[in-house]
């Protein structure tokens, strides 16, 4: 069984081609527009890394996944997918920045490395963006995405300051609606007057 697939997917990462020196496919391009090559693959033989390491290039000039380590990256057993987009205009292909002439067709090669022998599991090649391949399910225990933590950050933020009381008055000016000094003048004014009429009264 492989993990990250349903199903019904598994076959495409059981079957494997490799071979013991570079190898490739010319997959035909009819028409101009954006397209992604996704290249699926599954470490199914190696129990630890650095035991098969090979590159991937695009129309032989762009090199469009580099070191690639499969357990390192995954695991054994595990489903991988590298999603490369790329677009064609006028006989031109556009990857990565880099551009390059075409002829109808695009060439996919796995290059033999100084690591075991390159392979692939399964690969297909599909008109439109990155959004619209279907992703694996998460890797266990992996960090959520920079977006995901960013908006949940926001939220227990909003929620804490719900729930914070806020320090300090709660006006601006607590002294503006109390001045003790206006309430105690006429009892400074009455011990004044009271202490001189005392006086008198004794020396009556």
């Amino acid at each position: 069984m492989i993990d990250r697939v349903v199903p019904q997917d598994q076959i495409l990462y059981q079957t494997e081609r490799y071979h013991m020196s570079t190898f490739g496919y010319d997959v035909p391009i009819r028409e101009d527009g954006d397209y992604v090559l996704v290249l699926k693959f599954c470490e199914v033989w190696f129990t630890s890394p650095n035991k098969k390491v090979f590159d991937v290039t695009l129309n032989g000039e762009h090199t469009v996944v580099e070191n690639l380590d499969i357990y390192n990256k995954v695991g054994r057993g595990v489903a991988h997918d590298e999603i490369v987009p790329f677009s064609v205009r006028n006989g031109k292909l556009k990857v990565n920045g880099e551009t390059s002439k075409i002829n109808g067709k695009v060439s996919v090669e796995f290059i033999k490395g100084e690591y075991d022998n390159p392979k692939i599991n399964a690969i297909y090649v599909m008109k439109g963006t990155v959004e619209d391949v279907p992703s694996l399910a998460p890797l266990p225990g992996v960090q959520k995405e920079p977006e995901e933590e960013e908006e949940e950050d926001e939220l227990n933020e909003s929620k804490s300051s719900k729930s914070r009381r806020p320090s300090g008055p709660k006006v601006a000016d607590p002294y503006s609606e109390d001045d003790t000094s206006t309430i105690l003048l006429p009892v400074f004014v009455a011990v004044g007057a009271f202490f001189p009429l005392l006086f008198c009264l004794c020396k009556l």
